[in-house]
């Protein structure tokens, strides 16, 4: 079964700095989510265009995140078979993103953005037909509330509370109740998460579990980026580019681990200097033999 499901999220500054500022946010979120055993393998980043986006900028990315799948999932799977694949097609103010698991190579996570300098009522931003209007939920998060569900604790921003935040250099917040009804610049990001695992018995958990996942990461997300501005305001796009950059370089080498190669889309043992592969031939075997009887 597909679930169809529309995150929108109000963000108290203009298009310009939320730009910025979400660039800003994630780029720090993956430097301080990545250490020499996991965090988050760049593999291509470079511009593109196509008919339906225009230009922009795409990206490639393995996120080694093992540590953080919950226990449950880790007895259908070895732990090193559980990466997630992403790609990410980025044309401000819209972009696409495809998540994939090789390990549940049938599953399919398609995150649709597009951001509008508005107050959240825009009805059908993505174009839906309706079919997908029938089954799709629409949810607001307010980046002043905090969640205490799993992955919420296990991303980790409800140390910071925005009802008592007020930015130096802005002087926007705290965000205290009702503080949408009166604020000004307001951007919302609508986010449509396209999910479907048809996989008999697990398929419909697994569909909950990665949504609920992409949720908790669209809050503290934005929650961090307002809790941030004073860091990032006044930089330009230019500098956040450079500071990407270097970033790339940073993550590469604080990641010790080989670069993954993909063949047919899924992970292959890297052969490293020393003529070793990376893991067992039975960690293989058993990998493969999981999958085939999810799959």
């Amino acid at each position: 079964m597909v679930q169809i499901k529309e995150f929108r999220i109000l963000m108290p500054m203009t298009m310009e700095e939320y730009e910025i500022g979400i660039s800003y946010t994630v780029m720090k979120m993956e430097q301080q989510n990545t250490n020499s055993q996991e965090g988050v393998e760049i593999v291509e980043n470079r511009p593109f265009e196509d008919e339906l986006l225009g230009k922009g900028q795409f990206t490639s990315k393995i996120y080694h995140l093992q540590s953080k799948i919950p226990s449950w999932l880790k007895t259908f799977a070895p732990p090193n078979a559980l990466i997630v694949m992403e790609e990410s097609w980025c044309a401000y103010p819209k972009s696409k993103t495809v998540i994939k698991c090789p390990f549940f190579n049938k599953c399919s996570l398609t995150i649709e953005t597009v951001n509008i300098a508005d107050n959240g009522s825009s009805e059908n931003v993505h174009g839906l037909n309706k079919e997908q209007l029938a089954i799709r939920q629409v949810e607001y998060l307010d980046i002043s509330s905090i969640s205490k569900d799993y992955w919420s604790r296990i991303i980790g921003a409800n140390n910071i509370d925005l009802t008592n935040f007020k930015s130096q250099k802005t002087g926007r917040g705290p965000l205290q109740n009702r503080w949408k009804d009166s604020c000004k610049p307001m951007v919302t990001t609508y986010k449509l998460v396209t999910m479907e695992a048809p996989i008999w018995g697990l398929g419909e958990r697994l569909e909950d579990l990665l949504i609920s996942g992409e949720r908790a990461l669209f809050l503290a997300c934005h929650r961090l980026c307002f809790a941030w501005i004073d860091e990032w305001f006044g930089m330009t796009m230019d500098q956040i580019t450079e500071m990407e950059k270097e970033k790339d370089l940073m993550l590469q080498k604080t990641l010790k681990k080989p670069p993954t190669v993909l063949t047919n889309g899924k992970p292959e043992v890297k052969v490293i200097s020393n003529g070793k592969p990376e893991a067992k031939r039975k960690d293989m075997q058993q990998e493969q033999g999981l999958a085939s009887i999810l799959a």
